[in-house]
């Protein structure tokens, strides 16, 4: 399992409740992503598939996916959108290192939305010989339970290491929020506990009331995307905006439809943070912990700052650190106006 770490640290700076990380930064290739492609990557061998293909915002699913392949052998190509690309250099060397092909997608907004596109194209062609390791909670059926069963691992370990721990159950589960494959690994386990309140932290991008924003719960409207229905982001006659984050991972115009009914029957709660309140974030991590994080967890990170002082010290939240920073650092720097690398 990975670690459940108490962040005593940052308890200490913040104040009221103990905050424990879900340090799922720390499993191979980086991020929680591996959890689901390895699970489809051994289904995809089973179905006597030649030929692997996948999308990646961030890059983190197609390193996961890249990293398997190799393992298994298989042919592995990976979309992503051209933005992308440019933001997450780091892990397209990475994919590239590892034997997969990456094809830039150039249409749209050239981020996530846009290679998932690419990629259903390609699957829909190539039905016969290809399997599509989808990395989110997204698309069709079964893919959205398919994907949740397999990072349920991630609140499985961390409902045991809580008890462990603690004595008990936490008080608040805390995930970011991006198509919410992480967001939900860690929720499953505890839904049928109305005692832990589950808080979902979605990309403000910009601010809602700009547009520039990737908060599809907060401000997005029923439709049909990739073949699931969910909040969009979306006009009135159902054409799909596009998302802003500067997280490429939480940079998605629709969400898990698990996430949608859990928002709908108020058993869990959705909030946003902006770009400049996620590097907040990030920072305070980084100086509290010295843990570097990814930008799609320093939103939680974030939201935790303002959730922790207003609870007592004999309450307990657990966070889903869904990834390590070392590609975002590149991003960090441009945004905090310092020159590396030059």
């Amino acid at each position: 399992p990975t670690a459940l770490y108490y962040a005593e640290n940052l308890t200490r700076e913040l104040g009221g409740a103990r905050i424990y990380l879900k340090r799922e930064d720390l499993a191979h290739t980086g991020a929680h992503k591996i959890n689901n492609a390895l699970g489809q990557g051994l289904l995809a061998r089973r179905m006597g598939k030649s030929r692997i293909i996948a999308e990646t915002g961030a890059g983190q699913h197609g390193v996961a996916t890249a990293t398997v392949c190799a393992m298994l052998k298989q042919e592995c190509i990976v979309y992503m959108g051209e933005e992308d690309i440019r933001r997450q250099a780091l892990n397209v060397f990475r994919m590239r290192l590892l034997g997969a092909e990456v094809r830039p997608v150039t249409s749209g907004s050239r981020t996530l939305k846009d290679a998932i596109n690419e990629a259903i194209r390609d699957w829909v062609t190539n039905v016969e010989t290809t399997y599509y390791l989808i990395g989110s909670v997204v698309g069709p059926h079964p893919y959205p339970m398919m994907v949740r069963d397999f990072q349920a691992i991630i609140g499985r370990e961390a409902r045991e290491q809580i008890r462990a721990a603690a004595g008990r159950l936490p008080d608040y589960a805390v995930a970011c929020v991006g198509g919410g494959s992480n967001a939900i690994g860690l929720f499953h386990e505890f839904i049928r506990d109305p005692e832990v309140k589950l808080v979902g932290v979605e990309a403000a991008g910009l601010g809602v009331d700009t547009g520039k924003h990737a908060a599809t719960l907060t401000a997005g409207k029923v439709g049909v995307l990739h073949g699931s229905m969910s909040y969009l982001l979306q006009d009135e006659d159902g054409q799909i905006h596009e998302a802003h984050s500067i997280s490429a991972g939480l940079d998605y115009p629709g969400v898990g439809p698990e996430h949608s009914w859990l928002r709908d029957e108020g058993r869990a709660e959705y909030v946003n943070v902006t770009d400049a309140e996620a590097l907040e974030g990030f920072e305070l991590l980084c100086r509290s912990e010295g843990i570097i994080p990814a930008l799609e967890p320093a939103h939680a990170v974030y939201y935790l700052s303002k959730l922790a002082p207003t609870l007592s010290s004999d309450q307990i939240i657990l966070m889903g650190l869904s990834g390590r920073g070392d590609k975002d650092i590149d991003t960090v720097a441009e945004a905090l106006g310092v020159s590396i690398g030059e």
